[in-house]
């Protein structure tokens, strides 16, 4: 006997009329709808090691007889989740709309989080992303370890600085159109913090070609004695410019050979994510 789809195994799961009874039982609840429950179960049971699947091996992964397993995997197919080759079931492109459904309902900031997490935990430092908002930054998420070395900068999400104090505001202020960036040279009051605060709207200018050139930008202490962060530029499908950074003690060398080349493996995983979530 094979598994095509004409010749398989049509013993009901428990008993004598439980295969079709069964799929709207009561588990938890009136609502609960077991033969899509079951569906799912099916969808998640192909992977990388098994791409293709018969009804018999589907049934035995998800728990199920061969009947149940033959007319869930046919709705799939119908449906254009599924397709069928000599009597092996492989998930189609179509699936993928399930995770763009997720992705696209997430807001920015549960979106970035994970990405920002995996750069926070890894260097026990904050890691956060902004976007402009005229003159100042506004922090679109954040994530920090359980015991950040840097605890005396505190930006939640919906937070705001102004840009020129920030390695997130120069790398954002770095990406604007020429006529944009002159705009807000002309009209940003750049008040001095410390010593290595850019006052000079013609100093914060001579650092745009460099940022733009190495795709990051180092701060050092513009805004408070012995914190330093370095950010980098993630593109955004909408042509909105998105920014991450670490903020941290180190030094400059520390941040530049290990934190860069982290933080532009996480742009380019965020902009991933942002082209499916579009």
């Amino acid at each position: 006997m094979t598994d095509s789809p004409s010749a398989i195994d049509d013993r009901a799961d428990l008993s004598p009329g439980a295969l079709d009874g069964a799929d709207d039982q009561d588990a938890g609840g009136r609502t609960y709808v077991t033969a899509f429950s079951r569906g799912l179960r099916i969808i998640s049971c192909f992977s990388s090691a098994r791409p293709s699947l018969t009804i018999a091996e589907v049934a035995k992964a998800v728990g199920l007889n061969r009947a149940t397993a033959r007319r869930l995997l046919l709705t799939l197919e119908a449906d254009g989740y599924a397709s069928q080759r000599d009597g092996r079931y492989s998930l189609t492109p179509r699936v993928l709309d399930l995770g763009y459904s997720y992705l696209s309902s997430l807001p920015l900031d549960a979106l970035l989080y994970p990405s920002l997490f995996a750069v926070a935990d890894r260097f026990r430092e904050s890691c956060s992303a902004g976007m402009l908002d005229g003159h100042d930054v506004v922090w679109v998420a954040r994530a920090q370890t359980s015991h950040p070395r840097v605890m005396t900068l505190v930006n939640r999400v919906g937070s705001r600085r102004p840009a020129y104090l920030t390695a997130l505001g120069v790398v954002l202020l770095s990406g604007l159109p020429d006529d944009r960036l002159d705009e807000y040279l002309r009209t940003a009051d750049l008040q001095k913090q410390t010593d290595k605060t850019i006052t000079s709207p013609a100093q914060l200018l001579a650092e745009t070609p460099g940022t733009r050139g190495n795709g990051r930008y180092r701060a050092d202490e513009p805004g408070e004695y012995g914190v330093r962060a370095v950010a980098v530029p993630v593109a955004t499908p909408d042509g909105n410019t998105l920014a991450i950074s670490i903020a941290s003690h180190v030094s400059a060398e520390v941040m530049t050979d290990s934190f860069v080349p982290a933080l532009k493996e996480t742009a380019a995983e965020i902009e991933h994510l942002l082209l499916l979530r579009n």
